[in-house]
């Protein structure tokens, strides 16, 4: 109603100028009344002037309308009276097309601040980065894993990565790739999936990282297990009944008349005997400190002080560290620091790290011994056995966690395994760091 009104309004002043100009004409070429032509003559300006405003109007809110849609600014009010009364319909329509804009834009946000939270929160690593590598998107997972506070580009990574870029550009998309990375004092293994896509035009690389660490771990300590296993039960099945029959052997020559035998050859025959038996029993004594692999008890969880723990650890080696003039100390920050494990267990770990300290530490010419826990930057308890030893070299690091393997001439190579079986039951983890000659912490990290 409002257009045809306005429709209407047009004609009619068009109307209208064109009688005021027949007007014109005819007192011009028919009258002399030349002051009533320049009174018409001001009149059709006037009728110019108000049509050419007419149409100005609706140009100036369609032009108002599309400046606002184009720079997206949305907070224009179209008032239903301003333009008069032929423009209410136009008006309304004007600020009702606003209103689904405002709601269209409002709800796009409004979901854009989902995804980012649902982004930010998951436990895996996002990163998204483009040919230049400058980083779209990097959420807090992925900054965890990679060790930074932010960055703008991937290249920050060749510092504290070195190979890390390479082998996450090389990457096509829709494959992965098992990646280990060194994440200040622990190597931590990353499964990283690539997938190319295109952003207005841009292509971008979605790049996402999961530490697999404690899977890893967790698969390989049941693998050593399930091995273990089979070669305990073999042995022990062959081992058992030679042991026995050795032993009753021995038994009856004892009781054999020596005169119808040689002596040399009786000699010969106990001293055989005697070996079979002695490498019988050493090879269950064998097979059986290996079974404590597989026969961890299940952890009795309490709430244990931290300082209590290292005084009844440190109380049990105290004579061979002041018998070697070892400076050994504890720290614990907060004092009152406590964690939840069970206390025989844990006991157990640590008295292992501080035996293999002592042993280190026997050519040093100042030992010293240090054991400290304090809360970690994501508020977990974490304890760590440092010496000034011999140390680890780079080679054996990665093996020392192995059932069997060890450094020492006397070691049985299972007492690093067995803790970190131990920390695995607790949900934490037990890694190392080794500079020889100069410094070998141990850490203990608990969930």
């Amino acid at each position: 109603m409002r257009l045809k009104n306005f429709r209407v309004k047009v004609i009619s002043q068009v109307l209208l100028l064109f009688l005021t100009l027949l007007a014109v004409v005819y007192v011009i070429h028919l009258t002399e009344f030349y002051a009533a032509a320049i009174v018409l003559v001001l009149l059709i300006i006037t009728q110019v002037y108000h049509l050419i405003r007419l149409m100005e109007k609706s140009n100036d809110m369609m032009t108002q309308f599309l400046q606002a849609v184009r720079y997206s600014d949305f907070s224009q009010a179209f008032a239903k009276t301003v333009k008069g009364e032929s423009f209410d319909e136009l008006n309304q329509a004007f600020a009702q097309v606003m209103q689904d804009f405002r709601s269209i834009r409002t709800e796009k946000e409004e979901h854009h601040r989902y995804l980012q939270t649902v982004v930010q929160h998951v436990g895996v690593g996002i990163l998204a980065f483009d040919q230049d590598g400058d980083i779209e998107l990097l959420n807090s997972a992925a900054k965890k894993l990679l060790g930074v506070s932010g960055m703008r580009n991937i290249s920050i990574l060749e510092s504290t990565h070195k190979g890390l870029i390479e082998k996450i550009t090389s990457l096509k998309s829709g494959s992965q790739d098992l990646i280990p990375i060194q994440r200040q004092d622990e190597l931590i293994h990353l499964i990283v999936h690539a997938k190319n896509f295109q952003l207005r035009g841009r292509p971008l690389k979605l790049i996402s990282l999961q530490n697999i660490q404690s899977e890893l771990e967790e698969q390989e300590i049941e693998a050593w297990q399930k091995l273990i296993r089979v070669l305990t039960h073999e042995i022990m099945n062959s081992i058992t009944p030679i042991s026995s029959l050795a032993k009753t052997v021995d038994h009856t020559l004892d009781e054999i008349d020596p005169d119808n035998f040689n002596a040399a050859d009786l000699n010969d025959i106990h001293n055989a005997v005697s070996t079979i038996h002695r490498r019988s029993e050493g090879l269950i004594h064998f097979v059986e400190s290996y079974r404590k692999l597989t026969r961890i008890p299940q952890p009795n969880f309490k709430m244990i002080a931290v300082s209590s723990l290292f005084e009844n650890v440190l109380s049990l080696t105290d004579v061979e560290s002041n018998r070697k003039n070892i400076n050994l100390s504890s720290t614990v920050v907060p004092e009152n620091l406590h964690v939840i494990a069970d206390p025989e267990l844990i006991e157990q770990v640590l008295l292992n790290l501080i035996r293999n300290a002592l042993d280190a530490l026997a050519e040093t010419g100042a030992p010293e011994l240090s054991l400290m826990s304090s809360l970690d930057d994501r508020g977990r308890v974490v304890i760590r056995v440092t010496d000034n030893g011999s140390g680890i070299v780079k080679e054996a690091q990665d093996k020392i966690f192995i059932p069997f393997f060890t450094t020492k001439k006397s070691g049985s190579g299972i007492g690093l395994s067995l803790s970190r079986q131990i920390m695995r039951q607790h949900g934490g983890s037990i890694n190392v760091t080794s500079r020889p000659d100069k410094e070998t912490t141990f850490k203990l990290t608990f969930p």
